[in-house]
């Protein structure tokens, strides 16, 4: 190489952090109740970010908070162990906890006195944080149905597999949180044999790096839209293969014009046996050649956009030392968002309950995290997270139906059968006032929106249409708005870039329909469209595929046209 690369801050933290270590342990006991940059930066690698109520500044400046979040592969967990988050989250947190559109939970508003007892805490419950954020792997996600077959079991396995392969390998974890202060165990100690990572070496990864696992019937991971998305391709009962597809990714930074979203390519087939290390090789080609001096181009997607499929499936061959199939053309054929109630195939049952914008909380109208509670403790179902910020409780005997149905209803909680089609298929980020990058409401803004579409769609008629409304308060996609029939992506303070033209499906992307549209306008610049999709509609084409073969100037001219007659 004829001139060395300038890396950028993150890598130098990462470079002389001792494996994730750096400053953490003396800040963690300071005075302050904030970290450094540095720290700041390998927190993440932990499963905590560093965060600032900005509903609560004052005088004295930035109101610190910590988010955690918890690992949960394929959002599989038990009631004892959500039982035992509820239980954080009103002990240390802001007495809510949030499901993640990546099948995680969050707890919000910790304290950075209360973190190394929180994250302790999570992992007493056989949860873990390490590795829900950061420069590597991020939580494995995977399809949550509850049939009671050897494909779903399969898919299962290999989630859990593929998040014990990659998980980072250091022992900073253990040593910064796991071990007891007040035993006077010395935490971090110096010297002694060098620690070797042996997948991501001294400095991780470039970026963040997402893998999902789905099926063709059933995409409701959003496969296109991760670094690595697997496709398990079946027959017989028995799955034959994996199709692998490479370079998805939604963040995008507006004011550098080499930034994009983008949905995965196929890159090959792998059998079962051979799906690990062809991962493997993926994820170290990212590690070696990933750019590292950017950071706003530092996902697998830029490296493929630079070199070409061809050319970094070549790569991938050259660090797998086997070349790489074809993909077959099995893809993507169904979504579904698993809510209401769905047998399991073994006379149990599961039903999944909508969670709106994913948040677990108390309000005056309605118990939600009590009804959680109460039918973990009494029913005690398995807990399956969807990555549309939902919960299935599984394995509910016949005889148990009624009795969680009664506690949902006891406690104010809408059925999922009883739920709007807009608001069954729509998420939001948290966005304000807790996420830094945040520059527009998102959570707390959606479901007044939902409410006013809702209105529009019963006036005409179409309130059982399925499409989906994705919401965020910044450009970076976290709940994966540039796939959606909908997309509404913050760009100011109560302005929204308006994207048209995904599909539920997952497997589009969609286009921008309209730039910094004020957020309580949004609504009416949508209701003319769905007039004209009445109109116009072919046999059963749907909302996003609507707009889609009409094209933004189409749907331009028409809204003009309602509006100035």
């Amino acid at each position: 190489m004829s001139e060395e690369i300038k890396l950028s801050p993150v890598e130098h933290f990462k470079q002389g952090s001792q494996h994730l270590r750096g400053d953490i342990p003396a800040e963690l006991v300071d005075e302050n109740n904030f970290f450094g940059k540095g720290s700041v930066q390998l927190l993440k690698h932990h499963g905590a970010y560093q965060q600032d109520n900005r509903d609560a500044r004052g005088q004295g400046g930035k109101a610190y908070i910590f988010m955690v979040r918890s690992k949960i592969p394929g959002g599989r967990l038990t009631s004892e162990q959500l039982l035992a988050q509820l239980d954080l989250c009103e002990a240390i947190g802001n007495a809510t906890l949030r499901i993640t559109s990546r099948q995680a939970l969050q707890l919000h508003g910790v304290l950075k006195e209360n973190l190394h007892q929180c994250i302790r805490l999570i992992n007493q419950s056989q949860l873990t944080t390490l590795g829900a954020c950061g420069d590597i792997n991020r939580n494995v996600m995977c399809c949550p149905s509850p049939a009671n077959s050897e494909v779903q079991r399969e898919i299962e396995r290999l989630s859990d597999a593929i998040a014990e392969h990659l998980a980072p390998k250091t022992r900073a974890y253990h040593e910064l949180w796991l071990t007891d202060p007040a035993s006077g165990e010395k935490q971090l100690a110096g010297g002694g044999e060098e620690e070797v990572e042996p997948i991501y070496g001294k400095t991780y990864l470039p970026r963040k790096f997402k893998i999902g696992i789905c099926t063709p019937e059933d995409n409701c991971i959003d496969v296109y839209t991760h670094d690595l998305g697997l496709i398990a391709i079946h027959q017989a009962g028995r799955i034959t293969g994996y199709n692998v597809l490479v370079g998805g990714g939604q963040g995008v930074t507006p004011v550098n014009k080499n930034t994009f979203p983008a949905l995965g390519q196929k890159l090959a087939y792998a059998t079962p046996e051979q799906v690990l290390d062809v991962i493997t090789a993926v994820v170290q080609v990212q590690r070696d050649f990933g750019n590292r001096a950017n950071r706003k181009l530092a996902r697998l997607k830029y490296l493929i956009h630079a070199w070409g499929l061809p050319a970094f499936k070549a790569k991938v061959e050259e660090y797998l030392g086997a070349p790489l199939a074809a993909p077959t053309a099995d893809d993507v054929q169904g979504f579904n968002d698993h809510l209401g109630w769905e047998e399991q195939g073994d006379g149990l049952a599961a039903y999944g309950l909508n969670i709106e914008n994913g948040r677990l909380q108390n309000t005056d109208a309605l118990q939600l995290k009590t009804a959680v509670r109460q039918i973990c403790e009494e029913l005690k179902p398995g807990i399956r997270l969807t990555s549309h910020q939902s919960i299935l409780f599984t394995d509910i005997a016949p005889e148990n139906r009624d009795k969680l149905e009664a506690v949902l209803r006891r406690y104010g909680v809408t059925l999922s059968a009883d739920i709007s089609a807009a608001r069954r298929w729509s998420m939001a980020c948290v966005a304000w006032p807790t996420c830094g990058l945040a520059i527009a409401e998102s959570e707390r803004a959606l479901p007044g929106m939902i409410d006013q579409l809702e209105a529009e769609l019963e006036r005409l008629d179409l309130s059982n249409e399925r499409f989906t409304i994705r919401m965020t308060g910044c450009p970076n996609g976290c709940v994966r708005p540039y796939n959606s029939d909908i997309g509404l992506v913050g760009k100011a303070k109560d302005k929204y870039t308006i994207y048209l033209g995904g599909r539920l499906l997952g497997n589009r992307l969609n286009f921008v329909y309209k730039d910094m549209a004020p957020g309580g306008e949004v609504v009416a610049m949508l209701a003319p469209l769905f007039t004209y999709f009445k109109q116009q509609r072919e046999d059963g084409e749907s909302f996003g595929d609507f707009c889609h073969r009409k094209g933004k100037d189409d749907l331009l001219a028409f809204a003009e046209n309602v509006a100035t007659p």
